[in-house]
């Protein structure tokens, strides 16, 4: 049984969603800002994190770079509609995914489903030995998907679920380019849409990653209007 955690200072939100998960079949903790929700995580982490952006004592903001210290446990950002801003510095700063208020109860279990799915695979390396399993190196990077490790010149790099799964995808086939629509497919469910701009934030997080051990990592190039493109150097 996954345990969820629910971080959202509306109590309507917290009480209808954790029944709705709960009747789901995963154990639920709620909390109503987000200091309380980072001093329990410090005592035992979640499986998986949902934060609202806007709360009193610590946003969602603060709290999801303090779990990026610590932890590559899937983030799903709960935002307003207006919040477009947010959202993409939230991507940025390595949450997984985002749902807009107001929203479908159904929709968030889906993309909760489809996380856990994911983190499950590459994490406890319950899958079948396929070449998307097997210990790939491409010049300086060396990814093991089973113990979802990643090296770049010998130093190893914490990548989410997301931004592992991409940098896999662009990896494989070096000097190919994958459209954004490709990697939304790799990183996505197919009943989950996302935009170009989250695989865009995607892609800078992990850049952003890969150049904090390495101030010349250039192996994911940019095509504007088309993708991305892994150059093995």
């Amino acid at each position: 049984m996954a345990r969820i955690a629910l971080v959202d200072d509306d109590r309507n939100i917290l009480t209808s969603v954790s029944m709705t998960l709960e009747a789901e079949g995963f154990e639920v903790e709620t909390f109503n800002d987000g200091q309380s929700a980072l001093d329990a995580f410090n005592r035992r982490m979640p499986d998986m994190a949902v934060l609202d952006i806007k709360m009193p004592r610590m946003d969602g903001m603060d709290l999801l770079q303090r779990l990026r210290q610590k932890s590559t446990m899937p983030v799903i950002f709960l935002t307003s509609k207006d919040d477009e801003i947010d959202e993409v510095l939230g991507l940025r700063m390595g949450a997984d995914d985002y749902v807009k208020k107001p929203f479908s109860q159904r929709l968030l279990v889906e993309r909760i489903r489809a996380l856990l799915r994911r983190n499950d695979a590459i994490v406890t390396g319950e899958v079948a030995v396929t070449e998307e399993t097997k210990i790939m190196e491409r010049g300086h990077l060396r990814m093991d998907p089973l113990r979802h490790s990643v090296a770049w010149k010998g130093r190893d790099v914490s990548l989410t679920v997301t931004e592992f799964m991409l940098l896999q995808a662009l990896a494989q086939r070096p000097g190919f380019v994958k459209s954004r629509d490709q990697l939304m497919d790799v990183a996505y469910d197919d009943q989950v849409y996302v935009d170009d701009r989250t695989i865009d934030s995607h892609i800078k997080r992990l850049r952003k990653k890969m150049r904090s051990v390495d101030d010349d990592f250039a192996a994911i190039e940019t095509l504007y209007g088309i993708g991305y493109r892994y150059n093995e150097e």
